[in-house]
């Protein structure tokens, strides 16, 4: 077989890996909806890296995005490690200014991001951004609210995460992270971390306590959503 037709198999099979899924938000029976619901349609790839498919996280975090609403209509939204982007495009959808961010080096993801932004026809920023560098286009972010589906994943790269964050955070006085994250992880190692970059959780909630059943069913282990915020009182101290 020829290059060409390498490619054109390579190609080929790349799409028939390419599916569309559905998120529903405000439907709260088969059958019934009111005005505010709506979908969120995401492409996902289940041949590439873990950044083409949406994780059991961000299903949870895109839920409570859509149980918050009003707490972020009208907000600077900021998501880090993005990938599929399902709760920033809730965000957008319920009425936030939305950057959607993830590795500078996964140029794919970040296609991927405009192709989902464009088939659901929302308008967000795009902007590479690699956790731990200081890349120019950072400096110009002031955040509101900073989102994060399972960034907590790999401990490896806590610190340079918690090192964007406090940035981010440093960034816009008042301005709160809230991160949805499997269990796995460490919660004693996190608290850590808060403590070494003086933040403190403000909010934590086990994700079965607000899912509805239908999309809690679905999901597998103890999945953990925290809100944290600036330690005022430890950065004085």
């Amino acid at each position: 077989m020829n290059e060409d037709s390498d490619g054109k198999r390579s190609a080929t099979s790349q799409k028939q890996m390419t599916t569309i899924s559905q998120h529903n938000f405000g439907f709260s029976e088969p059958g019934q909806t009111n005005e505010e619901a709506f979908s969120i349609s995401i492409m996902e790839n289940i041949e590439e890296e873990y950044g083409m498919f949406v994780w059991p996280c961000s299903i949870v975090l895109a839920e409570y995005i859509w149980q918050q609403r009003s707490f972020f209509t009208g907000k600077s939204v900021l998501e880090l490690g993005a990938g599929t982007s399902l709760p920033g495009l809730v965000a957008a959808k319920v009425g936030a200014n939305v950057t959607l961010t993830d590795d500078s080096s996964r140029l794919e993801v970040l296609e991927n991001m405009r192709r989902v932004c464009h088939l659901n026809k929302l308008n967000c920023k795009i902007m590479g951004i690699t956790w731990g560098e200081w890349d120019l286009p950072i400096f110009s972010l002031q955040p509101s609210i900073i989102l994060g589906a399972d960034v907590l994943y790999d401990s490896k790269d806590f610190d340079n995460l918690f090192t964007t964050v406090t940035f981010l955070l440093q960034n816009t006085p008042g301005s709160v992270f809230i991160t949805s994250y499997h269990n796995r992880s460490g919660h004693h190692l996190i608290e850590y971390l808060m403590v070494k970059w003086s933040l403190k959780c403000t909010k934590l909630l086990d994700a079965f306590s607000f899912m509805p059943s239908c999309k809690s069913s679905t999901l597998t282990g103890i999945i953990q959503l925290v809100e944290i915020m600036l330690d005022d009182q430890q950065s004085r101290a």
